[in-house]
């Protein structure tokens, strides 16, 4: 019973981080009960444009391991698209250069130099996985379930209230309130979701005098088209002016989008922090809490390494 006891990790938190992290630790033979606030189709992680890239995340080199992990647990995935909502799409990844990246980039199969006709300016042509998050996110809680895990809606208001033996906090923004931490703060990003009129290759293009970044992101049925990244913001409500001039940017690289019609409109606030935490913390008390949040933009492109390496510092105190 003791030993038992001792397995138990409640996981606070149901986005792609806490549910890819509660999925490994099931699978490893642990007694895994997430605490989620929300289905987690009303994450932010549900509104991820979701293209693999280490994007604004730090420190540079843990996170450049923790993606190539990720990277190769995608591609895997990726043989069953319908299943996992992954799949691997060829695109460009505008004003990049190879120089200007980490170590993590020459381990990247066939990231390569744009040519001319693939890209009017300096840019890096790839292929990438690209993840359809709310099939993702299902797929994702199923397997859970499938390894003995469970999910229960619960409002955490104090991480003291998980009484397991070990805790891990993946809540992403929330963890400003429930640590608490004031270095994560929300960056909001606006998209626009639009019939897909053919559009087969994604593309990020970066306006530095105009500080934008434009993205499209192609899925069989949609395309998803951002995007803003605002800091400080905490308003969860699209504005149509922004969704306008997000459309108008986007059909400037394929103009078949501007007469695309309008599916929706989804806005996400990104959890930023200086740097990802991810650490081991043992309670008074002798719990221990596993921190996994900060990860700004790049959750889904890191999940799988973060997942790994929490779920190595999840052990109870005794065993430490």
């Amino acid at each position: 019973m003791k030993s038992s006891r001792g397995s138990e990790v409640i996981v606070v938190g149901s986005g792609v981080i806490g549910l890819t992290t509660a999925v490994v630790l099931a699978e490893a033979g642990r007694r895994v009960r997430v605490w989620a606030r929300e289905p987690a189709e009303r994450t932010t992680s549900a509104v991820a444009g979701a293209l693999w890239w280490p994007y604004h995340i730090e420190p540079e080199a843990l996170a450049g391991e923790w993606a190539l992990i990720s990277l190769s647990v995608y591609e895997e995935l990726a043989a069953r698209p319908d299943e996992t909502g992954v799949r691997v799409v060829e695109g460009v990844q505008g004003e990049t250069r190879l120089d200007s990246l980490g170590p993590w980039a020459a381990r990247v199969p066939g990231l390569r130099a744009a040519t001319d006709e693939e890209y009017a300016g300096t840019g890096l042509w790839a292929r990438l996985p690209l993840i359809d998050m709310p099939v993702h996110l299902r797929w994702l809680r199923e397997r859970l379930l499938r390894a003995g895990g469970t999910i229960e809606e619960h409002t955490v208001t104090d991480l003291a209230e998980a009484g397991a033996p070990v805790v891990v906090n993946c809540t992403g923004l929330g963890a400003r309130e429930l640590v608490p931490d004031p270095a994560v703060r929300p960056v909001r990003g606006q998209l626009v979701i639009v019939e897909n009129p053919g559009v087969r290759t994604w593309l990020v293009s970066t306006d530095p005098d105009a500080g934008t970044t434009t993205y499209v992101f192609p899925h069989p049925d949609r395309l998803v088209l951002g995007g803003t990244t605002d800091d400080d913001a905490w308003s969860l409500t699209p504005d149509p002016a922004v969704a306008a001039e997000i459309v108008k940017r986007c059909a400037g690289l394929y103009p078949e989008i501007a007469g695309a019609r309008v599916l929706d409109h989804r806005v996400g606030l990104r959890p930023v922090r200086d740097t990802v935490r991810l650490e081991r913390e043992v309670l008074p008390d002798g719990r221990v809490l596993v921190h996994n949040y900060g990860h700004g933009g790049a959750g889904v492109t890191v999940a799988w390494g973060c997942a790994r390496e929490a779920a190595g510092l999840a052990r109870p105190a005794a065993s430490a």
